[in-house]
């Protein structure tokens, strides 16, 4: 496999990682890692046992992936965003072998500062605002902001928000794709 590291990286055995992929200054890829083609692992990026990236994974500086994450195929993690990965830590109780599971779908984004509260998925190509807290599963499609993360809207694979009109159709601003809102859920129809 061809796959660039930069000197400062640590790449621990075990680990499976996908040509094209990237990873940079100071970065630790723990033990039984697997990453796909492509993907981009910034500056001080820890990726901890067992985690599973997609391809074209985008992780950007300063995040922390913990064991139980999953993220599918064209995943983007913001800044400094935050997975947690037990729910009631303490210091002097062992919870490992406790870890929650959460699944990042294709083509979601993560903002910035957010924080995903284990055990709650992220849909497909949802939108998590900067310096959200998601504490529930997000549906494919949403856009959510704020703490607690609450839905303010709907976002197109593209990233651009959705206006529904009256029969339940958008049109994305950009790719001109069609979208249809039924029964609080959104599918991408054109």
């Amino acid at each position: 496999m061809s796959y660039y590291a930069h000197e400062s990286a640590i790449i621990d055995e075990g680990c499976q990682i996908g040509n094209g992929t990237k990873i940079w200054h100071f970065s630790h890829i723990m033990p039984n890692c697997k990453m796909g083609e492509n993907c981009n692992i910034g500056q001080n990026v820890v990726v901890s046992p067992d985690v599973i990236l997609g391809n074209n994974v985008k992780v950007q500086n300063n995040v922390s992936i913990y064991t139980g994450v999953i993220c599918e195929d064209d995943v983007f993690l913001g800044p400094s965003m935050v997975f947690t990965n037990v729910i009631n830590p303490r210091s002097g109780v062992n919870r490992r072998g406790q870890y929650s599971e959460t699944t990042v779908k294709k083509g979601a984004s993560i903002g910035a500062n957010a924080t995903i509260v284990c055990g709650h998925d992220i849909g497909e190509y949802a939108f998590i605002g900067a310096g959200a807290v998601v504490t529930k599963h997000i549906p494919a499609y949403a856009l959510v902001v704020g703490n607690p993360a609450r839905q303010i809207g709907w976002m197109s694979e593209f990233g651009h928000r959705l206006n529904f009109d009256a029969s339940g159709i958008a049109i994305c601003s950009e790719s001109q794709e069609k979208y249809k809102l039924e029964n609080n859920n959104v599918s991408k129809i054109g």
